[in-house]
């Protein structure tokens, strides 16, 4: 194992305390880039001023750069640093912090949900996004379609996709923007999560969308993710199924326990010092926000799944300047999912799984094992 497939490993978490073992920021000579794996070397880089999202000399991966994928990941918020970060954040993060809780379950409630594989695929990967484009002011139909369109725009974000994916990612994201280009020019339009949001918006149009785009993106994935590994949290936990269980925490544990974003990266902009460790302009940084997750200086007993663990402390959703703005949003549709999947008494113990191919990302996707063995 390496610390790039471990993401997608059946039990990643001993190889992680090994490397933690080994110390908390070391440089990995196979692949040539340092790993910052306890949770004080994650929390260090990531506060780090000149740790960066993307290298100085590639702003936008060169297999995007020509097209409009490219167009809209260098704009995204998430991959810039200084004012073209905070911008749009600060437009952006207090409209998810007030988004009411019971509309979210609503949304979720009403989207049709079957208990089967194929019925908690489209509630991973589609449902979230739907309820996202709902609250910014979308009819349902256009919600599906955005779905759709955000499953082919995350190509651009995967160093796995071929050309042909990205020649789909770059179709993608030209419906995306046409869609919010009519939603922005909709003076019928009510929804108060978008009215705020270009209220507080001071840098241009293109940018607006293109972080409005970066919405369903950043939702698709790792929420699904999140909805994901709380079910296989649940198949390999039977006594978690109980209807006392609180769905909520049985989330907020699963995104420390079993997070759907693995690692992120980090390239050094100048010469500094992490750990006491002498890091040059162009290194590269691989952070395991995973390993942090179980590290003992960081939550007590931390291989052990605790419903009402206190004081739980994650990285999963990152920290600093670059933290998630969406963190509660996708938490709570997250658990409104779980529970309405639940209702449904899915047969769980009929599910198989397998890890969507990612380097950074744990995303099961199921297969019914009656079916599979038709």
């Amino acid at each position: 194992m390496d610390p790039i497939l471990a993401a997608t490993h059946a039990d990643p978490y001993p190889y992680y305390a090994r490397l933690r073992a080994e110390g908390g920021l070391v440089f990995h000579q196979g692949l040539k880039l340092w790993l910052a794996s306890s949770a004080h070397a994650v929390a260090a880089v990531l506060a780090h001023p000149e740790c960066h999202v993307r290298p100085a000399a590639e702003p936008v991966p060169k297999a995007i750069a020509d097209g409009m994928a490219g167009k809209v990941f260098g704009q995204l918020m998430r991959m810039n640093e200084g004012e073209r970060q905070r911008c749009p954040r600060s437009a952006i993060e207090p409209g998810l912090a007030l988004i009411d809780a019971d509309e979210v379950k609503a949304l979720v409630g009403a989207r049709l949900i079957t208990p089967d594989a194929d019925g908690l695929y489209n509630a991973m990967f589609r449902g979230p996004v739907c309820v996202v484009a709902a609250l910014l002011g979308f009819s349902p139909a256009q919600g599906r379609a955005i779905s759709e369109l955000t499953a082919d725009f995350v190509a651009c974000l995967s160093p796995l996709s071929d050309p042909a994916q990205l020649k789909i990612s770059h179709a993608a994201a030209e419906q995306l923007r046409g869609y919010f280009v009519e939603l922005l020019d909709d003076p019928d339009n009510r929804s108060t999560l978008l009215a705020g949001i270009r209220q507080r918006f001071a840098a241009d149009f293109d940018t607006l969308i293109a972080n409005l785009i970066g919405l369903f993106s950043q939702t698709y994935e790792a929420t699904a993710g999140l909805i994901g590994n709380a079910f296989v949290a649940l198949i390999r936990n039977p006594s978690l199924l109980r209807d006392s269980t609180p769905v909520e925490d049985l989330i907020a544990e699963v995104q420390r326990f079993d997070p759907s974003v693995q690692n992120t990266r980090r390239f050094v902009a100048a010469p500094c010092e992490i750990e006491g460790e002498h890091l040059n302009p162009g290194d590269v940084i691989l952070v395991l926000l995973a390993s942090a997750n179980r590290d003992p200086q960081l939550n007590d007993s931390p291989d052990a799944f605790i419903l009402d663990r206190p004081h739980r402390q994650s990285f999963t959703f990152g920290a600093g300047r670059h933290q998630c703005p969406g963190q509660m949003l996708s938490l709570g549709i997250a658990s409104a999912t779980l529970k309405e999947v639940l209702a449904h008494r899915p047969a769980l113990d009929r599910l198989n799984w397998k890890y969507r191919p990612s380097l950074n990302g744990r995303i099961p996707v199921f297969s019914d094992q009656l079916l599979k063995s038709l």
